[in-house]
């Protein structure tokens, strides 16, 4: 059982980990007017706002989206560890 939990928290780390790089690689390729980039944006900002808030752009560069797969990255090994009992 706690290998199938393990591997839903991957998953779902990961892929929206893949939604949120993938929103980058849009900006930078096709502009923020592109139909899929309403849908992105819809997934990907109620999480990168609070960050973004935290830690503004450095001139035009905005890094919210790297310090968010970092902590996303973080609490998901933090999350494995305490469901394998690694913790305990």
């Amino acid at each position: 059982m706690r290998g199938v939990l393990v591997y839903i928290i991957n998953l779902l780390f990961s892929l929206y980990s893949l939604v949120i790089v993938t929103r980058v690689f849009f900006e930078l390729l096709v502009g923020p007017s592109h139909p899929a980039m309403h849908v992105l944006r819809r997934l990907t900002e109620p999480v990168l706002a609070p960050v973004r808030r935290v830690i503004p752009p450095i001139k035009l560069v905005d890094i919210s989206p790297a310090a968010v797969l970092l902590l996303l990255y973080v609490l998901r090994v933090l999350l494995v560890w305490a469901i394998s009992g690694v913790l305990h």
